[in-house]
């Protein structure tokens, strides 16, 4: 069609085509209510007149509604797509998305409002995955649209969460024999410093309790409790991020420090692979020497030499659970997902 044309509407293309327009919007649309043969016909004689399907924005008004879904992550979106544990929830979701054919939208909390002001005003519903950072929930629930909490919880808005800290007890209670273990933990971020760091003189985040850190802390300590074993503050080291680079810093501080710690619990597989890397590195024997642990169960857990003894949260299936649960009409006010311990060669078995 000449640039200087016209665009033409759906209701001037289905008089031109001689069918209705349902015939032309289902040619885009919903394709299974055509035969194959009417379909290809309505989209070659389509395209020919420059025409490529019904206006989003229009049909959006009509319907009152986008089928837009977004997921609020909690870190920036170049972090999310690294991290292996986000990569696996946002595959689950956009599995129940596409079924229900949806659009996914990401958007990051970490952005001003005046940033995403009108990509916020876009969806029918949102998935906050991870406590966010600044106003961006107060702002967003406001907007009265459904919402789901995945790995927090919010007031009374519906949450989909493991219990963190049973979790991570069960996997020290597995790993550590006795009070004679001399234990050490690499942590995900749990104050506010941007440098990996001991805990020694370092204050806890105020909405601590709000973070799995905090929670995977509190259940490797009621599993030192129980086997009388030490967990001193100097003995958790904070990493800003759950990076290998993050990992590897910390592990050669606690590796290097005398007496050595011969258990080190790792809030995340990242973690603890980049804690195995720098035990091989100084020639130290995993699991004869040193044992080590994870958390999430990402797929190289089990790939590595030795395999990594971890908790399995099931990412995917929570992806999936968030985004069947969020348009639910009675929805659920607090699920809670089961974990499963993972024993492999890193914890000695």
């Amino acid at each position: 069609m000449p640039a200087n044309k016209k665009a033409l509407n759906l209701k001037e293309v289905s008089k031109i085509l001689g069918v209705s327009t349902a015939t032309v919007s289902n040619a885009f649309n919903r394709p299974d209510q055509l035969s194959e043969s009417l379909r290809q016909r309505i989209l070659k004689e389509t395209a020919e007149l420059g025409y490529h399907g019904p206006n989003l924005a229009a049909r959006s008004l009509r319907k009152g509604k986008t089928d837009v879904v977004a997921v609020v992550l909690a870190d920036t979106l170049s972090y999310s797509f690294s991290d292996p544990v986000a990569s696996q929830f946002l595959q689950g979701v956009s599995e129940i998305l596409s079924e229900q054919k949806r659009q996914l939208l990401l958007l990051s909390s970490r952005l001003a409002s005046k940033e995403q002001s009108s990509a916020e005003s876009l969806p029918d519903g949102f998935i906050f995955y991870g406590a966010p950072k600044g106003d961006a929930f107060e702002r967003i629930s406001r907007s009265g649209k459904p919402l789901i909490a995945v790995d927090f919880e919010k007031g009374t808005v519906p949450s989909l969460n493991i219990n963190n800290r049973s979790a991570a007890k069960d996997v020290a209670n597995h790993v550590i024999r006795d009070g004679n273990d001399r234990v050490a933990v690499v942590s995900l971020r749990l104050i506010s410093s941007d440098r990996v760091c001991r805990l020694e003189k370092a204050d806890l985040r105020d909405d601590c309790q709000e973070i799995i850190a905090f929670n995977r802390l509190q259940g490797y300590m009621d599993a030192c409790k129980e086997k009388s074993a030490e967990l001193p503050p100097h003995m958790v080291w904070h990493t800003p991020m759950n990076t290998p680079e993050m990992a590897e810093k910390a592990a050669y501080e606690a590796l290097t420090i005398t007496p050595r710690p011969n258990v080190i619990l790792c809030m995340s597989d990242v973690l603890a692979l980049g804690v195995l890397r720098v035990a091989q590195s100084l020639k130290i024997k995993v699991p004869e020497e040193l044992r080590i642990v994870g958390f999430d169960d990402i797929p190289e857990a089990s790939r590595t030499v030795p395999a990594l003894t971890t908790v399995c949260q099931q990412s995917i299936e929570k992806g999936r659970m968030a985004a069947k649960a969020l348009f639910e009409q009675n929805q659920q006010k607090n699920r809670l997902m089961e974990t499963r311990l993972m024993v492999r060669q890193s914890s000695g078995d």
